[in-house]
This record gives C-alpha cells, sequence and structure tokens, in this order.
C-alpha cells in the first residue's frame, strides 16, 4: 500500500468535493444555505429536486467531516479504483451512494409511517405548522413533533454511504492487510475491524440517541450495497479472485 498514486475517478471526486466545500462557505457568506439545494431531503418534503440524490454525496457538514471521508476515499478509493477500473469504480461509488440514501428514505418513511399513519403526508397545513415549530400536543408528542421536523426539514449531506460501500469492499478483498486505527496501538487486519465498524453503526442506528445528527442508516446503506455488489460481481466472473 505504499507509494500509492492517485488515480483518475478518485482524484476528480477529491477535486469536486473540495469544490463543493469552499462553494458552501462562499455562498454561506452571501447568505445561501447551498445544503438546502443539494443536500438530500425526504422524498415527500417540499424542498426535496430530483438533482439532490447525487448532489447530496458531494456536500459536506464540516472540516472534520470532509476530512475524514476523502482521507478515506484516498486511501481505499484509490487501491479499489486500480484493481476495478474507472468504470468499475465510478458506478461503484454511485450506486453504493444512492444506496445509502434509499436505505435513509425506507428507515424514514418507516418513522413517519409510525407517528402519522402515512408515509407520504396528506396535510400541507401539519407541515407548514410543523416548519414553524408548532404542533398539536394532542396529536404529536414533543420528540415526534421534532422527528417530524427533522425528516422534513433537515437535507443529509456526505459521501459517508459511498465510503462506507469501499471500506467493505476493501475488506472483502483485503481482509487480511493490516490497519492502523486511531487510539489502537497496534495494526488490526480489515476483516476484524471493518465488520465491528459496521456493528457499531448498526447499534448507533438502532439506539438513536437523542443530539445524534449522523445518518447510521445511510452509512449501513452504502455498506450493504457496496457487499452486494462484490458479491454479485464475483459470482458472475466478472470480478478478479479474491487475494489478500
Amino acid at each position: 500500500m505504499n507509494n500509492i498514486h492517485i488515480p483518475p475517478v478518485v482524484k476528480n471526486l477529491l477535486i469536486i468535493n473540495i469544490l463543493f466545500f469552499a462553494a458552501t462557505y462562499v455562498f454561506q457568506s452571501k447568505g445561501i444555505e447551498l445544503a438546502q439545494y443539494l443536500g438530500a431531503f425526504y422524498f415527500d418534503s417540499v424542498y426535496f429536486k430530483v438533482w439532490q440524490p447525487i448532489s447530496y454525496m458531494f456536500m459536506h457538514g464540516g472540516f472534520t467531516h470532509i476530512l475524514f471521508n476523502m482521507f478515506a476515499l484516498y486511501m481505499f478509493g484509490s487501491i479499489l479504483e486500480s484493481r476495478w477500473g474507472a468504470k468499475r469504480f465510478i458506478n461503484f461509488y454511485l450506486i453504493t451512494g444512492l444506496g445509502a440514501l434509499a436505505l435513509q428514505w425506507a428507515v424514514q418513511a418507516f418513522e413517519v409511517y409510525h407517528i402519522t399513519g402515512t408515509a407520504i403526508n396528506q396535510s400541507p397545513g401539519l407541515l407548514e405548522h410543523l416548519e414553524k415549530g408548532q404542533f398539536n400536543p394532542a396529536q404529536f408528542t414533543e420528540i415526534q413533533a421534532a422527528t417530524l421536523h427533522g425528516i422534513y426539514f433537515s437535507p443529509m449531506v456526505g459521501a459517508s454511504g459511498a465510503i462506507f460501500g469501499l471500506l467493505v469492499a476493501f475488506g472483502m478483498l483485503y481482509p487480511n492487510t493490516e490497519l492502523y486505527i486511531m487510539f489502537i496501538p497496534v495494526p488490526v487486519k480489515a476483516k476484524y475491524i471493518i465488520p465491528i465498524y459496521i456493528v457499531v453503526e448498526l447499534f448507533l442506528g438502532v439506539a438513536s440517541f437523542q443530539g445524534d445528527s449522523v445518518a447510521h442508516y445511510a452509512h449501513l446503506g452504502g455498506a450493504l450495497l457496496g457487499f452486494i455488489l462484490v458479491k454479485l460481481w464475483k459470482d458472475k466472473n466478472t470480478f478478479y479472485d479474491y487475494y489478500d
């Protein structure tokens, strides 16, 4: 893994993400929140636009967010693109990113259905009041109103879903590669650390800790699609043989 060059798709993805990140602050200085247009809203939200399932992958919520995602894209994406080629790599990246959003939407639809009895809101007036922070206590609890508000009026941003797809693919293709993980003083093989990471994400998603704004199910969606794609490609003999 020494002397990794940056192949073309990874290089362009890095550039696009950095440009979007810089543009976010430029527009913000002019009073425009770019995430409101390019982040991915719930499909039933009035703010949802058809381009958001793609554009959300290039938006990030802060420096730490983009730093870790781009570092992972460089480290793992460079190896995978060098192995697969540009076309297969970009297909994998976009499909896992879309899969991440699909699972997040599915979970949100379940939450909306659980609260309102339908995944598609049929009362525009209700959403108008929720957007203003108003709700009928006889109809919803404060937690339910906050959940609906977050689903309908908060966009999802970040390449994390696609990054989790890359992590899973790397773990499947290079299971015995030793990785150094923050706060762990010894190297750990990919086949151990990546499944543990996925289980932690699942726990955090199910637990739904108050104040946690991370889209854990999106991470799981990207990981799931990454696993399925690697298995399908290999089983159909369109993939290279596994090697460590």
